[in-house]
Parts: C-alpha cells; structure tokens; sequence
C-alpha cells in the first residue's frame, strides 16, 4: 500500500438537530494534537441539513479545514444515509486517520465504515498518539475487563479509524480569530439501499443534565446499598448544584439507570467535584472518573482503592456522614 496518498486527520462531527456534540469539540482538540505532530491538517466532516452556519465554529475549535454535506436526506441519523455519504467522502479525500464519537451514532456508523474500506477500528479509546519513529497512529484501549490497557496499531490499512469515548479528550480553548476554508461535498446515494425509515423521534425529558457535563456529581456505589441511600445523595446533590451518579455495581442492582453510570462501561466524566461514597475504587470505575478535578472519597474501608487517586478521603459509614454534610452545607448557604 502507498500510504503517501492518504493525509490528514479528519473528525466525525456528530450533531443533533444541528447542534453540534461536544465530543466532536472534544476530537478536534485531539485531532489538532495529532495532526501538529505529523505536520498535517485538522479536517472536520459536518453532515446534516441546513447547518452551514455552524461551520464556522468547527473552525475556531481547531479545524483547519470543514467538508460540509448539506442533505435532506441527512437531517437525521439513519444508518445507510450516513453510511455512504462518509464512506464517499473518505473515498475521494484519503485521510490518513479518522476519529468518531464512541457515542451511540459512533459506535454504529465506525464499523460498517470499516468494513467497507477494508481497513480496522479500534473501539473506546482513552489515548491518542503518534509514534516518534514511524508516524502510525497509537491508538490505546482497555483490554480485558479494564486489567490491561492495549495499544493497537493499523500499519497495513487505511484510514486508520478509532473511536473515542465522550469526555476523554480536551477541547482546544475557542479561538474567534481561526480561520479556515469550507469545501462543500456532495455524495450520489444510492436509494435502492434504503431499508429503514424514520418515522418518528420520541425525547425522553428527565430534566437532568448529562453526568458528563456536571461540574458536581455525587456518586454512590455499593456501600450506598439501596434507593433510600441514594435519595439522600439527591439531597446532597442539590444543594451543590449538582447531579447524582453511581457505579456498575448500583446499575446491575436496577437502583439507578444505565445513563448514570460512571466507568468504562458507562461514562467518563471530568467534573470539577466529584464525591465518590461507598465505592471501592475499581480500575474500571476510576477509568471513568479519575481525572476529575477534585475527588472526595468517603468509605467504610481504609484500604480501598479509591483512596489512591482521592484528594481528600475519610474513612467512615456513608449513611451517616452524607446527612451530617448535607445539614452543614444548607447551614453555610
């Protein structure tokens, strides 16, 4: 393979109803961070209808260059719609990598992508590299129930394609004065291929913000044992002006639900606060949490691990210091 015709580092920009995700903000910082590094550009692959005025954003969050592919047919996500129109794209461009959201929308369009170039995809990575000496991509994951972390590399094929979780990477700062170009893309579809149609989109509206964009969470694991403990949490929480999450553990038990799990199997987080009471500390819940601004751990245990990446820890009964600190907290405000 001559990998001399393939350049560039391009990002899936996931976005919903026009709004763009925050994690393809969070891919392009990375995307910039990697393309330095190899001397080439940071481009963005925007889709959808009707969204050309956002462009101009991707470009002030470290694209250098945005591919906008304005379609009817693409105003929502469906599977082979979006399928062709970027395997088009990267057909005629030749990037050299290519990062996606490990979102629901990224985990579904990754791989069939994959499979119809022919090359591989490393899912859920947690970094992103360059290596000195050949300038292939270092893609690294979890392996093994989170026990190991593996560095994969795709050295025969390309693109080489990853998948990154939300939260993960860091936005680069917004920058007004950016520029960068606009080059309009249009793809041939192929209608004949459309099996699905959607019909109809239902929001589910809990009036909670994302545990992914919470500056405070209160998190509970198995020391929290049951929906009483964690009600108490809630009246932590908001009095903080936070939100409340938890571990696998407390989702495997039906006490909270899935969304609201932190760790690599749920959500990677990187709050300003986060409390973490009655849980063990498992590598697979600290992958998810621990590069948290500030950590407090409250457990029975004075050996558990979640002590090791704790700024501040006190050992001692969750069920009777989360009430002592809520009461203290309303009397300060």
């Amino acid at each position: 393979m001559d990998k001399s015709q393939y350049k560039n580092v391009y990002v899936f920009v996931e976005q919903r109803d026009g709004v763009i995700q925050s994690v393809a903000l969070e891919l392009l910082g990375k995307a910039r961070n990697l393309a330095d590094a190899l001397g080439e550009k940071v481009i963005a692959m925007f889709l959808g209808d009707k969204i050309g005025n956002s462009a101009q954003a991707l470009i002030e969050y470290g694209a250098d260059e945005v591919i906008l592919v304005e379609n009817a047919l693409l105003k929502d996500y469906v599977t082979e719609q979006y399928t062709q129109a970027v395997y088009q794209l990267i057909m005629h461009f030749n990037p050299s990598i290519v990062l996606f959201g490990a979102t629901t929308i990224g985990r579904d369009l990754g791989p069939r992508l994959a499979a119809r170039l022919g090359t591989g995809l490393t899912a859920d990575c947690t970094k992103l590299e360059i290596s000195e000496d050949t300038k292939e991509l270092m893609m690294t994951r979890p392996a093994f129930g989170g026990n190991l972390m593996a560095t994969i590399m795709c050295t025969e094929h390309r693109p080489q394609m990853s998948t990154v979780r939300p939260g993960v990477m860091q936005k680069c700062a917004q920058d007004n004065s950016r520029k960068g170009t606009v080059t309009k893309f249009e793809p041939k579809f192929d209608t004949a291929k459309f099996k699905v149609k959607l019909v109809k989109t239902v929001k589910e509206d809990k009036g909670l913000i994302d545990i992914a964009d919470a500056k405070v969470l209160v998190s509970g694991g198995r020391g929290v044992g049951c929906k009483e403990g964690f009600d108490k949490l809630r009246a932590l929480a908001d009095v903080l002006g936070g939100e409340v999450s938890s571990s696998r553990a407390m989702v495997d038990a039906g006490v909270m639900p899935h969304d609201r799990q932190v760790g690599q199997t749920g959500k990677t987080v990187r709050p300003d606060l986060y409390f973490a009471f009655g849980i063990s500390g498992a590598i697979q819940h600290l992958a998810g949490m621990e590069e948290s601004e500030f950590i407090i751990a409250v457990n029975k245990d004075k050996f558990a691990p979640i002590f090791k990446v704790a700024d501040l820890g006190i050992v001692g009964d969750v069920n009777k210091i989360v009430p002592l600190l809520t009461d203290r907290l309303k009397n300060k405000r």
